[in-house]
């Protein structure tokens, strides 16, 4: 029987590779829609307590199914002519229009009834909650204008009800469905209170804007917010609102709701946006006319200095997209002094012209008869109301930080725009810096950095911003030396002490090291003339003594070195300055800190004669790395034709040509880290199946072989998820290339195992079904995503699709036997890249590790342990962890907050944290070693989350180093007694 069925496995077998490759069958995919719950209300018995919490039960319950509502729908309209309780009605009809809104329910039938029950509502209440509903309706069926032509209708019959909650649903309702052009079609009762004098044209005339303007002097303040946000609503829908409304809106600036200034100051500013060259005649005058953008940015700023914290933080924030208003408006913002009442004076000519075009004389007989009168309003000169005058130096020195920021972003966005204006602005931002609030003090940074270009520093300025570098807080240091790189200094004497400031910042706070190399980097690339009058000074050398040698272990002295030879590559005649040692400094700094130290062509003429003396080989070779990499390449086009060691040997010397290449080519490193990987996969694979102990029986293969295959199975499996989640740019049919060689290993490894199962007699079956169901359930969840993703697999995984996923897992053996022959006779195929690819990769700054001093602490005690990492084409920032490994092989992951990390650019990541490691006693210092890893599941259903200093041990979740660990000294002692 059993070599029935090894014959008849084998013919199986080779019917499969025997066959002509057909064209793969047509798939359909049937996608299933989620179930809905379906859901069951009764509120015949019970109170009205009781109904409501029926009513709240069916709310968390939604959406149901479309049979489900019809009868939900019917039961509640039955219970609303039943109930009593406005509330329970109330809550009725609000799930009435949420049920509306579900896929094939008769939305405009509901809103009919609706319509129908608000003729016999006697709740106030209730009816506010109808016309909230039908808006809803309306809303979600914009075709039906029908719909809304009685919804408007219904609306303007309802505007003079006398509560206000109906009022407002009714306003709302008009804005929310309403049209500009549209007429009223029932004129509303509420126009007796206008003027009797309006002819029949003007009345004719009324449209949506014109009735909802009436409603802005409404006695109820509630009832005048609702009008003018219908009013914005139409501006939001795409609405072009009358000018007719700004003396409304200007006018209810000064209203004593908070609301009504909020929705008013909105208007103000949609208006200076529409019509910004329209004439407006300006306060306080009869003939003088201003630009409405410049009277509406006036009246903006006037709300700066309002009673209420949200209208001034709403006014601050307004005023910056006002990109057109006037020159002289926008400077007046920044000065305090009230000229003349803010009124237009005349010259004495004007006023003689004046009193003889009036014909009026003087008489002489009174004394100062003849001296120039003026009209003067008390109520028009107001301190308060200023206009424009210190709009922002009021909104800069508000107590409430979210005005001081939204003032200085605004401050900011304008001054992009000015450059005049920026210049006026420059005091007012640098004492920003000073806020008591670090949020504050940091955005007065970033936006003196955004308008640097217009700008140019004094030195008093210059010391301001300077003594911030002080800061406890990192962030704000760091991006003061970010702004200190951007900006451009005026004298030597600034660019010394900007260089002293940074020093001692760095003595002070030495983790900023990197950051404050990198400013001095810019700065010396921005100033090589200065830093030229400078070099004597900071190197210290004398014209006829010499000077002792620098230290080169002092991160000062470093500093200096680095904004110096950043500023000789612009320089020439910087070099003749420099003593003896600073070419032997220069040769070390660029070895060690090639990132932050250029090549100067006077210091290096060893190195610029190597390269002349080899020519254009070197040229070309760079400038072609893509060729080069492609003739690597080339190599592997036939290894299908080749016997199993002569493709080894190829194999071999390719990886060892594409790892050279990633270290000399760093614009193609990536691409070929990435196809080195995967042909070491395919050479693992390959040596691991080349042995002749394959076509031995099992019991007489060495147990070596057998650990050697298992290693290599193992191999590759990690190799795949490192191609898998290190590599950014690869196509979905090159991702399923690599799952493709984990299925092989998947199979090598269970084929290993089995075999071995088999030979020892002593094993139990239930060990080896195990191992084969947990082979064949990965084969099934990745055909089923090939199957999703339309991809085509290769012969093997083809055949494993087809074949073996038929075989049960009790019948272990006859799965071995199918899984040998594949894995011998189908080679993995060959990787081919279409697009640019990038690596994710992780820069630990801190810990910088190497130090022999060990951080102490009492042991069972924790030890907080600063960690600055830059994160590179990381695309799932959840996924990042802090991997920390002990000298006794235990593993710790720490979870990064999301507070922890900063964007500096696209996929690139900056996040600082502080982990706290704990441990038993030592008996002397021993290293740990701290990486950053990026988790995976091992089982394809995406990342798991997991608590603070989570083990990395468990089953389902598998890591993937970004980077080299460093290593830190520690040493535990015991506590005292």
């Amino acid at each position: 029987m059993a070599a029935h069925l090894k014959k008849r496995a084998y013919e199986e077998f080779s019917q499969i590779i025997q066959d002509e490759p057909k064209a793969p069958p047509i798939k359909v995919r049937l996608v299933a829609r989620p179930q809905v719950t379906q859901v069951t209300l009764d509120l015949r018995a019970g109170n009205s307590r009781e109904a409501l919490t029926q009513l709240l039960d069916l709310e968390n319950q939604l959406p149901v199914s479309q049979d489900a509502a019809e009868s939900i729908i019917n039961t509640l309209f039955e219970h609303y002519s039943k109930e009593e309780g406005a509330h329970v009605r109330s809550k009725v009809i609000e799930l009435l229009g949420r049920i509306a809104r579900l896929p094939g329910v008769n939305a405009v039938g509901i809103a009919n009834d609706l319509m129908t029950l608000l003729a016999t509502e006697g709740s106030h209440k209730v009816k506010g909650q109808i016309f909230t509903t039908l808006t809803v309706i309306g809303r979600s069926l914009p075709l039906t204008s029908d719909l809304h032509r009685q919804l408007l209708q219904l609306a303007q019959k309802h505007l003079t009800d006398s509560n206000h909650a109906v009022r407002c649903a009714t306003l709302s309702m008009i804005g929310q469905l309403g049209m500009c052009d549209v007429k009223s079609v029932a004129s509303s009762s509420s126009s007796s209170s206008s003027s009797s004098g309006k002819s029949s044209k003007e009345r004719r005339k009324g449209n949506v804007q014109r009735m909802l303007g009436e409603f802005t002097s409404d006695r109820d303040a509630r009832v005048r917010e609702a009008a003018f946000q219908a009013m914005f609503s139409l501006h939001q829908r795409g609405q072009k609102l009358d000018l007719d409304l700004y003396q409304q809106s200007i006018k209810s600036l000064t209203d004593d709701h908070e609301g009504v200034r909020l929705v008013a100051l909105k208007l103000v500013w949609v208006l200076s946006q529409v019509y910004p060259d329209e004439p407006v005649v300006a306060p306080g005058t009869t003939e003088e006319t201003l630009r409405l953008v410049d009277d509406g940015f006036a009246k903006i700023c006037e709300m700066v200095t309002d009673s209420s914290t949200k209208v001034r933080a709403e006014a601050a924030g307004l005023l910056g997209s006002l990109h057109s208003v006037s020159t002289r408006f926008l400077e007046q913002t920044l000065d305090k002094k009230l000229m003349s009442g803010l009124r237009k004076k005349k010259t004495a000519h004007e006023r003689q012209k004046e009193q003889f075009t009036s014909g009026e004389w003087s008489t002489g007989k009174k004394w100062a008869d003849d001296k120039p009168q003026e009209d003067v309003d008390p109520e028009s000169v107001s301190l308060i109301t200023s206009g424009a005058c210190g709009a922002f130096v009021h909104g800069l020195e508000d107590e409430y930080l979210e005005v001081r920021s939204t003032a200085l972003d605004s401050l900011c966005e304008l001054a992009f725009q000015s450059p005049s204006f920026a210049i006026l602005s420059l005091d007012f931002l640098v004492d920003m810096f000073n806020d008591e609030i670090e949020s504050v003090r940091l955005n007065a940074i970033h936006s003196l950095r955004k308008i640097n270009h217009h700008i140019k520093l004094r030195e008093d300025q210059l010391e301001i911003i300077l003594n911030v570098l002080d800061d406890s807080s990192k962030e704000v240091r760091e991006a003061l030396h970010e702004l200190l790189s951007s900006i451009a200094m005026v004298t030597k004497s600034c660019l010394h002490k900007a260089l002293m400031f940074l020093i001692r910042n760095l003595n002070k706070y030495p983790h900023d090291r990197l950051s404050i190399w990198n400013c001095l980097k810019n700065l010396g690339t921005a100033h090589p003339d200065l830093t030229l009058a400078l070099v004597p000074d900071l190197l210290g050398t004398h014209p006829y003594f010499d000077t002792p040698e620098p230290d080169m272990d002092d991160p000062a002295y470093i500093a200096v070195m680095i904004m110096i030879l950043n500023s000789a590559v612009n320089s020439p005649t910087m070099s003749a300055l420099f003593p003896e040692y600073t070419f032997r400094h220069y040769t070390y700094l660029r070895d060690s800190l090639p990132h932050l130290v250029p090549e100067v062509e006077n210091l290096q003429p060893a190195r610029r004669q190597c390269l002349s003396n080899r020519g254009d080989n070197m040229a070309d070779r760079q400038t072609n790395p893509q060729d080069f990499l492609q003739q690597t390449l080339d190599k592997l086009k036939g290894l299908d034709s080749l016997s199993n060691s002569a493709a080894i040997n190829i194999m071999q010397l390719t990886v060892q040509d594409l790892q050279r290449i990633s270290d000399l080519e760093p614009k193609i490193t990536a691409t070929a880290q990435l196809y080195s990987m995967y042909i070491d996969c395919q050479l693992t694979l390959a040596k691991a199946l080349s042995g002749d102990h394959w076509n031995v029986p099992a019991m007489l293969c060495p147990q070596q072989s057998a650990e050697t295959a298992l290693a290599a199975s193992e191999r590759v499996i990690e190799l795949s998820y490192r191609l898998q989640h290190l590599y950014v740019g690869c196509s979905e049919s090159e991702l399923a290339m690599v799952q493709q060689l984990r299925l092989r290993a998947w199979a090598l490894q269970l084929v290993v195992q089995l075999r071995g199962s088999s030979s020892n007699s002593g094993s139990s079956g239930s060990s080896s079904s195990h191992l084969a169901q947990k082979f064949l359930t990965r084969a099934s969840a990745m055909q089923e995503h090939f199957s999703s993703a339309t991809i085509t697999p290769d012969s093997f995984t083809h055949a494993v699709f087809t074949q073996v996923l038929k075989l049960s897992a009790a019948r272990h053996g006859i799965l071995t036997k199918f899984l040998q022959p594949l894995l011998l006779h189908n080679r993995a195929p060959v990787l081919s890249l279409a697009n640019t690819i990038s690596r994710v990769s992780a820069v630990i700054r801190e810990p910088a590790g190497g130090s022999d001093n060990p951080l102490r602490f009492t042991a069972g005690l924790t030890l907080g342990l600063f960690v600055d990492a830059e994160l590179e084409n990381v695309r799932d920032l959840e996924r990042v962890r802090i991997q920390v490994r002990f000298p006794d092989s235990r593993t710790q992951l720490f979870i990064p907050r999301s507070s922890d990390f900063r964007i500096l650019s696209n996929l690139r990541h900056r996040f600082m944290t502080e982990i706290y490691l704990s441990h038993g006693l030592w008996s002397e210092p021993s290293q740990v070693e701290v990486s950053i890893v990026m988790t995976h599941d091992l089982h394809g259903s995406g990342p798991s989350t997991s608590s603070k200093g989570e083990s990395p041990s468990s089953s389902s979740r598998g890591t993937v180093e970004l980077c080299k660990p460093v290593k830190v000294f520690l040493m535990p002692k015991p506590a005292k007694r």
